[in-house]
């Protein structure tokens, strides 16, 4: 096989398992809590943890990735996440749990930068459509699967098969890595590490995306404004760097902008979905984990349908547009799964989950493709670090939004059969929220569309 293949083929299984270590730990989260005897609140938190750390440590791995080269760090963190997979079984008490959810977002921060940004650096631009909307593709089966994989495995053997699942597979991969793959990618070698930069972002992320998840009590509002305001010192550190740990002068460029803009749209509103669903199939329709996990497969599935062809189409045509078009899609969908509750046709809810799966899988190789491309080859480890970002933060708030209106609506109770109608609601007026968030995905997706290119 061609090295740029293996390259493209290791960091697509890369991107399926480190999609699910989120969304099949998901899935079981209601065994989980009633394990470690968790509210509503606090399993919510299983997922917001996880995607804090990513969102805090994208920014950073994109620098130390390219200092100290993308082989080498992505050979180090599927170490570290397999030695936090098999502590995680042995935990005793939901802390415990968290703590290793804590650990394991360190480790695969760093694989989202470098697995992308090893694809983009082994492909010619002119192919780099096609690669990424199959790396995307990985994404997508993880999407699909991990819901069934994870309800199967729950079903038949406990949360903790969930968690070990993926630790074969990493052994291979780590093993091509270091006997098949000889090239190595450092293009930052001379340049020190912007500690101060990392510092305040780390900081800011911290503050801002806690206290928003808490914003219905006095604390939250006042560590949202510190977070606001760390961020903003940030930007200024940032300014006057000579390295900075995240360039944000290419935010001046409006196609670089814009498409960010819209990839965190697009996740604020869309990943509190599969949560929902969730929710809605094992509490409200009262199915077993593996039965949940088979329908939640029908939106990812679609996912993975329409990725490579969405990705080759960006290459052809303006790969906005198809986004826009996608999010548009997605616009329809949540709306409709607003109307959710207890009496909601099966028919239904597969209709709406259909129309997202496609929506979705239009949105993101194209949005990918604008990004990597709209930077120098040199910093690809950069955009793909913005990418990560917007994504685990669009992730991490959009859980974020669900947990603040279950705080509002429901308060801070166990999800228990008196409770469910407030569960109803609570994730009514999500979905509503969200189709205003997907709306301004789909504006910000046209707004680069005259901007130039500053790929080299």
């Amino acid at each position: 096989m061609e090295t740029k293949n293996l390259i493209l083929l290791i960091c697509s299984v890369l991107s399926f398992f480190t999609v699910f270590a989120v969304n099949a730990v998901m899935v079981v989260i209601p065994t989980i809590a009633a394990e470690f005897h968790m509210s509503n609140i606090v399993q919510n938190w299983v997922t917001i943890i996880f995607l804090l750390v990513v969102a805090v440590m994208s920014v950073p791995a994109g620098q130390i990735s390219a200092k100290y080269g993308l082989k080498k760090i992505t050979i180090l963190s599927i170490i570290l996440f397999i030695i936090v997979s098999i502590a995680n079984v042995l935990v005793t008490s939901a802390e415990q749990f968290l703590a290793c959810r804590f650990i394991l977002g360190i480790s695969l921060s760093l694989i989202n930068v470098t697995s992308m940004a090893m694809v983009v650096s082994a492909f010619p631009p002119q192919e780099r459509g096609k690669a990424l909307g199959i790396n995307i593709t990985g994404v997508y089966i993880g999407l699909s699967l991990s819901p069934v994989l994870g309800g199967v495995l729950n079903y038949n053997l406990g949360w903790r098969s969930v968690v070990l699942f993926g630790v074969p597979f990493l052994f291979v991969i780590l093993a091509l890595l270091l006997f098949k793959i000889d090239d190595e990618w450092i293009t930052f070698k001379d340049i020190p590490l912007d500690l101060k930069g990392s510092l305040f972002y780390g900081v800011g992320m911290v503050l801002f995306m806690y206290g928003f998840t808490i914003l219905n009590e006095p604390l939250g509002v006042i560590l949202t404004v510190l977070g606001i305001v760390t961020l903003i010192i940030f930007g200024l550190i940032e300014l006057k760097q000579k390295y900075p740990v995240f360039d944000i002068r290419f935010f001046k460029n409006r196609k670089f902008l814009s498409s960010n803009f819209a990839s965190l749209s697009a996740y604020l509103a869309t990943f509190a979905v599969t949560t929902i669903l969730n929710y809605h199939l094992q509490y409200i329709k009262g199915l077993d984990s593996q039965t949940a996990g088979i329908i939640l497969l029908v939106a990812p599935l679609c996912q993975v349908v329409l990725a490579p062809i969405a990705g080759r189409l960006s290459d052809r045509y303006v790969p906005q547009i198809l986004a826009a078009l996608g999010m548009g899609l997605g616009t329809v969908s949540l709306f409709l799964f607003s109307f959710l509750n207890e009496t909601t046709p099966f028919e239904f809810l597969v209709i709406s989950m259909i129309i997202y799966g496609v929506g979705f899988g239009l949105f993101s190789p194209p949005n990918t493709n604008v990004i990597m491309g709209s930077v120098p080859p040199k910093d690809t480890s950069v955009a793909s670090a913005a990418v990560a970002t917007m994504r685990t933060v669009g992730q991490a708030m959009s859980i974020g939004i669900l947990t603040l209106v279950f705080a509002f609506v429901m308060g801070n109770v166990p999800i228990i059969e008196k409770y469910y109608p407030l569960l109803i609601s609570s994730c009514q007026i999500t979905c509503l929220i969200c189709v205003v968030l997907c709306i301004a995905s789909v504006f910000a997706s046209f707004v680069g569309i005259k901007s130039d290119s500053v790929e080299s």
